[in-house]
């Protein structure tokens, strides 16, 4: 999401999905139950919007170097059927008419900002031309006679006839960006709303201005989406001035107007009349579903990251499993996986940056570190952000690990810090080597730091000091990962010369067993609750389960997160791993062994 900027939303003709973007990826979502998802990846650069065709059987997405694809819906690879660059900048709307035949792309561009074509061959059914600025939205009356009408930021819109599309004439009724414009499902009507907070409603066969909604004024900010009823008689509009209003076209007049709260983040940016599912987008990425009867509560909020995710770590409550997942700007989410897939969040104010890393210790404490030089411990059972449980650090913590009795070990780019109880007890300085990662033995004994000299270094902990004693174990490269196994019998690593290797603790470190497999960069790292085995995730965007004590043993998962790298993975029992990753997405896998 991005301020000020209309989120399009599609809708699934058949009534049971819908569709946005994030990032790279276009997801699909069903409408009843949203734990229910695909993530189509293919895209090289950000996505702007997904539209169904009518037919349902494929779907078109642009982005933001002006390519449409075209790609199938029905099988789960989501084959390529075309693919197209009509304008030269980044794509802001996509509509189709009713056959699936032809389909019009605008948005931004250096000599055009629009363009009409059919489906299957690219060759142009008319011209989009007639603005001097981006065309924000489009929209193509879904029965004969076609008009295709589109809405700018030069203030203005236009109405097309055809086919083949030609300009009619100019819609200068606002006096702000033209933000979206739609044709009523019947073809009778069209609305054109815009930053104005105006809504203004036109013929639908000849263009001509029938009137506006709510007098002189539809809503108190800029109109940034709007969405008809399925019978044509009532529409909703998402603002930003953080309401969803409902309307009667007939009368002109709100039914009912939906507060999303008071906080910039509640501004309307998207919505979705679907069926019975009214649906909106606010500014956080949080997607509303609304009650008619009870205007100031959606039904249901659904949450999740909308940027790309660094850490994550699994921890049971009351015998339940729950992601705890830190992502780039500094969001923590909470996937409660037992209760459908439901996402969460702790209240109030949390990291102003990237989390790096996040671990849950015996406190039930979730421990965080990140880029806002901060160390977090936020209690996982009252889900709420405490000012009181920050430790300000020196330097940037990279890494943060635990261990009974209140230890925790924050490696920062050039000092190792020893925490307990949440205070600092221990610091050690010009280490005359760049840290990169630590661990902690669960016996709370013995400290391990990996660094780019290539070696990891055995810190002693006595009492509540480290004491190094010039103990290292030669690595084959710059340590990316590590981890004590649950049981502390090993210490696994993995490093940037793509090797995974497991040492044994209780002969000095000296067994060593050596995993080769990864094609590029392996970042993660985390043990089977048993011990028994230990997964890694790397930058080629595979995960490899490997076998202590017998490295032809493994599981190879391909394209874990197609074209982005997996950033981190935990388990949840034995036989069940999760992945996060840059496409903002959490996997779950079940392994056979």
């Amino acid at each position: 999401m991005e301020r000020g900027v209309s989120k399009v939303i599609g809708g699934d003709p058949k009534g049971n999905n819908f569709l946005y973007t994030n990032g790279k990826c276009v997801i699909i979502r069903n409408i009843d139950n949203p734990a229910i998802a695909d993530v189509y990846t293919e895209h090289a650069h950000q996505v702007t919007v997904a539209k169904y065709s009518p037919s349902g059987f494929y779907i078109a997405s642009g982005d933001a170097s002006g390519k449409v694809r075209i790609w199938d819906t029905t099988q789960k690879e989501h084959l390529l059927k075309y693919e197209y660059t009509p304008i030269s900048g980044k794509v802001k709307d996509i509509a189709w008419t009713e056959d699936s035949k032809r389909m019009a792309v605008v948005g931004d561009g250096r000599e055009k900002f629009g363009a009409v074509f059919l489906w299957d061959s690219g060759s142009s059914v008319g011209d989009l031309s007639g603005h001097s600025k981006l065309i924000n939205s489009v929209d193509i009356k879904q029965n004969r006679p076609y008009r295709i009408v589109v809405g700018s930021d030069d203030q203005t819109g236009s109405f097309f006839e055809g086919p083949p599309f030609k300009f009619k004439f100019t819609l200068s009724r606002h006096s702000q960006f033209v933000n979206c414009v739609r044709f009523s499902p019947n073809g009778e009507r069209f609305v054109t709303s815009g930053g104005d907070g105006m809504i203004f409603i036109y013929d639908g066969k000849t263009g001509e201005p029938i009137g506006s909604l709510g007098g002189e004024k539809s809503h108190n900010g800029g109109i940034y989406a709007v969405s008809w009823s399925p019978d044509s008689s009532q529409l909703i509009s998402a603002s930003g001035d953080k309401t969803v209003k409902l309307w009667d076209v007939g009368a002109g007049t709100a039914v009912t107007t939906f507060k999303m709260g008071t906080d910039v983040t509640d501004q309307q940016l998207g919505c979705l009349w679907q069926k019975d599912h009214l649906l909106s987008i606010s500014l956080s990425g949080y997607i509303n579903y609304l009650d008619k009867n009870n205007p100031d509560r959606p039904i249901r909020t659904i949450k999740g990251h909308s940027k790309s995710i660094q850490c994550l770590t699994v921890h049971k409550t009351d015998g339940r499993p729950n992601i705890y997942s830190g992502s780039h700007d500094g969001h923590i989410n909470i996937l409660l996986l037992i209760n459908t897939g439901e996402n969460d969040c702790f209240s109030g104010k949390g990291h102003s940056n990237q989390v790096s890393k996040a671990v849950v210790n015996d406190a039930d404490e979730l421990v965080t570190c990140s880029m806002d030089d901060t160390l977090r411990f936020t209690n996982i059972n009252k889900k709420e952000y405490s000012a009181s449980d920050v430790v300000k650090m020196d330097f940037q913590p990279k890494s943060v690990s635990v261990a009974a009795g209140g230890l925790s070990l924050a490696v920062c780019v050039e000092q190792i810090v020893l925490l307990k109880d949440k205070k600092k007890v221990f610091t050690l300085d010009s280490l005359g080597y760049e840290a990169e990662v630590g661990a902690i033995h669960p016996g709370g004994t013995t400290a391990a730091v990996g660094g780019k000299d290539e070696k990891i270094h055995l810190y002693s902990i006595q009492g509540n000091t480290l004491k190094d004693e010039g103990k290292t174990i030669d690595a084959k490269g710059t340590i990316t990962e590590m981890a004590y196994s649950p049981n502390g019998a090993y210490l696994a690593t993995v490093d940037d010369k793509k090797v995974a290797a497991v040492y044994s603790v209780a002969d000095d470190y000296k067994g060593k067993t050596e995993y080769y497999g990864h094609h590029a960069k392996p970042v993660s790292l985390a043990w089977s609750p048993d011990s028994e085995h230990f997964a890694t995730g790397g930058m080629d965007m595979m995960v490899y389960v490997w076998t202590v004590g017998d490295t032809d043993k493994r599981i190879k998962i391909p394209d874990t997160h197609r074209l982005h790298h997996v950033s981190d993975l935990a388990w949840i029992d034995g036989h069940t791993l999760v992945t996060g990753s840059h496409d903002a997405c959490i996997k779950q896998w079940t392994l056979k062994y």
